[in-house]
């Protein structure tokens, strides 16, 4: 995974809230001990916001963090930043992410609005109410953010098995802006019907996502940036697909279960299995075209 050293990076597009240490008046709990860790862990490893899954403290989301621990605006101008550093790294991808939904809604005669991902460290606050870094990445369709906590690329290979890696990354960001995808479309409260398991909404709407992710992959060296005409993303070799899809069954349902729990309880999955998030990233990725991520059909 090579980026443009001169792509001109539009770091609006995120927003640093690390510094503020996520929210003040102490630590948000939610759920108890490591009972409470496994079932965030099952529930919300990249998905969608906290209070869909009853996961919140109630906090106030008008009290995220606003103060910034590092200057984005000065330090990601360029795609050779984002080669070296990992917080340009995010910026470069939501770009590439945002060029290509954006073309193709228009080609598609629709309107994208674009999604900011907020990185923070710990607990956020938002619209959907108060996370900690446990609940992994997730996009809150209430502000139409993706919350991203850093540390968790480095939970991905530890806990989670995966070998990790710059496009592991990649696809994990993808994932959540294909759920802001579904969210404009008017399909991601698909995922509320109130059931778990094998066939239920949540587990279609994050395979979808997951598809999602693999056309954006399919076509992210050929999106050009609207301010350079090129695209942002330089390179993507087949080790990096290689990465994304061991991602993609690292977080899968089954080996969750498997590795937290020590068995694999098929009717309380919520994303799918490791073969099922893998098939459809490849689906994807081998005909770039998000009509072919019909999970629900």
């Amino acid at each position: 995974m090579r980026f443009d050293d001169d792509a001109d990076l539009d770091t609006s597009e995120v927003r640093d809230a690390r510094g503020g240490g996520g929210l003040p008046g102490g630590r948000v709990t939610v759920g108890g001990g490591l009972a409470g860790v496994i079932a965030l862990v099952l529930a919300l490893v990249f998905g969608v916001g906290p209070d869909q899954l009853g996961l919140t403290d109630g906090g106030d989301p008008d009290r995220q963090a606003g103060s910034s621990a590092g200057d984005l605006d000065a330090a990601c101008r360029t795609g050779a930043a984002a080669n070296t550093r990992d917080d340009c790294r995010i910026v470069a991808i939501v770009n590439s992410v945002q060029d290509y939904w954006r073309g193709a809604h228009a080609r598609a005669g629709e309107r994208y609005t674009d999604a900011r991902t907020v990185l923070f460290a710990d607990r956020v606050g938002t619209a959907c109410g108060t996370a900690t870094s446990a609940v992994g990445p997730f996009y809150c369709p209430a502000d139409r953010q993706v919350y991203l906590d850093l540390d968790f690329f480095g939970e991905l290979r530890t806990r989670f098995g995966a070998s990790g890696g710059p496009f592991a990354e990649a696809y994990v960001v993808a994932h959540e802006y294909g759920h802001h995808v579904q969210n404009l479309a008017g399909t991601l409260s698909r995922a509320q019907d109130g059931r778990q398991g094998t066939g239920s909404g949540a587990v279609r709407v994050e395979l979808q996502a997951d598809c999602l992710a693999g056309v954006w992959t399919r076509h992210a060296t050929t999106t050009p940036d609207e301010r350079t005409g090129r695209p942002v993303l330089a390179e993507v070799t087949d080790q990096d697909v290689r990465a994304a899809l061991d991602a993609a069954a690292a977080v899968g349902d089954d080996r969750i279960q498997e590795r937290f729990q020590g068995r694999v309880d098929p009717e309380s999955w919520t994303h799918g299995s490791a073969e099922q998030r893998q098939r459809w990233f490849s689906v994807g990725y081998r005909t770039g075209d998000a009509a072919r991520c019909d999970t629900f059909a």
